[in-house]
């Protein structure tokens, strides 16, 4: 499983280490020019958190990719909650597991 972050390496070798993530099971990447991000069209767009000065950030989104091909794709992301903060109930395990069964 891989988790990235637009972020770099440093960051990120700091974050999985805070949280404690085996690194055989996750592998924590940094895409600090956003250029994932940007490819996989999920950038943080909305004026609200630019405003704050987050740019180029990501939206809150997991993806299941099964032997290169990408089988789901669910962003947290709404109007009033561009960053899926008070609901990313649509990329937690349990809605990816039942997105994984779907796409199966």
């Amino acid at each position: 499983m891989v988790v990235w972050s637009v972020n770099d390496a440093a960051v990120m070798q700091a974050w999985a280490k805070d949280q404690k993530a085996s690194v055989g099971l996750l592998q924590f990447m940094g895409d600090p020019s956003s250029a994932l991000t940007k490819a996989l069209d999920v950038e943080l767009t909305h004026p609200g958190p630019q405003g704050k000065g987050l740019f180029g950030r990501c939206k809150r989104h997991a993806i299941y990719v099964d032997n290169g091909v990408v089988k789901a794709v669910r962003i947290s992301e709404k109007e009033d909650d561009p960053a899926g903060d008070a609901d990313p109930s649509a990329t937690l395990a349990d809605a990816m597991l039942k997105a994984i069964e779907e796409a199966k």
